[in-house]
């Protein structure tokens, strides 16, 4: 489905008003997008709603000389933290901030090395003394525990800092990007056509979905129109990628509470299921399938079979909820409320878990898909187990539906048109985490000129530790678990 996006150039006097109101009807911000131009630097806000599908691009521009903006952390959360990521990889910033301490950039980063600048230069060396400003808290028998950046087992690099008085965590901060790769400004220079593998690795769980956003972000800005078929196609790899990953979690939220009988049948489904991606597409994780003006798909998955492993997943689920134990670790744990939810922009099961409606393939499709809308209210644990439980069993009858009524080829192929002008595009995905948006800007030769990438772990990392006040410190990697956000995604 084509929708036109509506520009906006604002000055900065303009620009709260003009945020205010977008957000007052029903709008929320997707992204913010710095660019680097010859001489000055423009700021792309995009704000996205829903039914119907409406976008809408406010840019604003700043000069080289005064790189300054009005921060807009008093409308939108979300707006704050794009802003400190702007200060830290751009250097421009937020007049009237209230918090506008580092974000992405550590304390042994260089002061005044601005990576994503066009004269940022070679990278000088980085101070090993300096240490991040973490804020204490003090009272009778109040003790801090430091986690991270290390972990025990396979997992990505973070650092959590509890504030703790017996085993009640007063306050947790996360601190994250350990693993910043610049991935965005990997993507500058490369053909429109030629960035996949990179789009495929911005979070190696979640390959199908930011390959999809990118290649629909670049045939928007080229002009591509693929068919009805060929949209469907996507849709099921993307009902693929979510299955494996629900229920992988499934089966981990089960280990974290020392179920482990629950989380050996899920990595079981697991298997079954990668090897299921492996023959749809050559590859276990759905690479190398989709790219901008094309899918390829090897061959279509078996419907009885992918209704034999949705049994088997429900009853994996029914046995792990009938032990009282887990129930009773599961319920009323790190509750996240529908109003915090809301107020940090909460995506994907995350959102949904809390009562909110959030879900692009009924807010931003690009075909209609016959979708069942999956919720909870209570916010907690077992909120999130149950809506990736339903999720599960609903993906399972979208993907048969999606094989049942194809017919013809399960490759298509679009040449990408000449276009000698510079344009933009957006590509809107519902990854098996929630929303995903990419934004690209393409020049005349058809080279990519900026990549902005939010995955949805951008806005669901913040509430994990406002869901962890008042949870104890045992529950911490149960709760972390329930929220199961990207590192990588997160810290491109």
């Amino acid at each position: 489905m084509s929708v036109d996006v509506l520009r906006h150039g604002v000055s900065q006097d303009e620009l709260t008003a003009a945020t205010a109101d977008l957000l007052r009807n029903g709008f929320r911000l997707g992204l913010v997008a710095a660019h680097a131009d010859d001489d000055a630097f423009r700021i792309v806000h995009l704000f996205l709603a829903g039914w119907p599908d409406r976008r809408v691009e406010i840019e604003c521009v700043v000069p080289e000389l005064d790189p300054t903006i009005r921060s807009l952390t008093q409308l939108s959360f979300a707006a704050g933290r794009f802003e400190r990521e702007m200060a830290d990889l751009y250097g421009i910033t937020p007049i009237g901030h209230p918090k506008a301490r580092r974000l992405v950039r550590h304390a042994h980063w260089p002061e005044q090395w601005y990576p994503m600048r066009r004269n940022a230069g070679p990278m000088p060396e980085f101070n090993g003394s300096a240490h991040f400003p973490f804020v204490t808290v003090e009272g009778p028998g109040v003790y801090e525990i430091p986690v991270g950046p290390v972990h025990a087992g396979l997992i990505e690099p973070g650092h959590f800092r509890f504030s703790v008085a017996g085993e009640t965590v007063l306050r947790l901060k996360a601190r994250l990007w350990f693993v910043h790769r610049g991935v965005e400004k990997l993507f500058e220079g490369r053909r429109a056509d030629g960035a996949v593998e990179l789009a495929e690795r911005v979070s190696g769980d979640t390959s199908v979905g930011h390959t999809l956003a990118h290649s629909l972000a670049v045939e928007d800005a080229l002009g591509v129109r693929l068919p009805e078929p060929a949209h469907r196609l996507r849709a099921l790899l993307v009902e693929l990628e979510r299955l494996y990953n629900h229920a992988t979690d499934l089966g981990a939220l089960a280990n974290d509470v020392g179920f482990a009988l629950a989380n050996t049948h899920a990595q079981r489904i697991r298997e079954q299921l990668l090897r299921l991606n492996a023959a749809v597409t050559g590859h276990r994780l759905l690479r190398n399938s989709i790219r901008p003006g094309a899918v390829t798909l090897q061959g279509l998955p078996d419907p009885a079979e992918l209704r034999s492993i949705a049994a088997d997943v429900a009853e994996l689920a029914e046995l792990t909820l009938r032990n009282t134990v887990v129930y009773d670790r599961f319920a009323g744990t790190a509750v996240l409320h529908a109003q915090d939810a809301h107020d940090l922009g909460c995506l994907g099961y995350v959102a949904r878990a809390s009562g909110m409606r959030a879900d692009a393939r009924l807010e931003h499709p690009t075909t209609a898909l016959p979708v069942t809308e999956v919720g909870a209210t209570a916010g907690d644990v077992l909120a999130r187990y149950t809506v990736r439980r339903d999720e599960f069993a609903a993906s399972v009858e979208l993907a048969c539906n999606l094989i049942e009524s194809h017919s013809g080829p399960t490759t298509y192929t679009e040449n990408l048109p000449l276009r000698r002008e510079a344009s933009s595009g957006i590509g809107i995905v519902e990854g098996w985490r929630g929303t995903i948006v990419h934004r690209v800007e393409v020049d005349a030769d058809q080279r990519i000129t900026r990549a902005k990438i939010v995955d949805p772990s951008w806005f669901n990392w913040p509430a994990l530790p406002v869901a962890m006040a008042d949870t104890i410190v045992p529950d911490f990697p149960l709760a972390n678990k329930s929220f199961n956000q990207s590192y990588a995604g997160n810290d491109l």
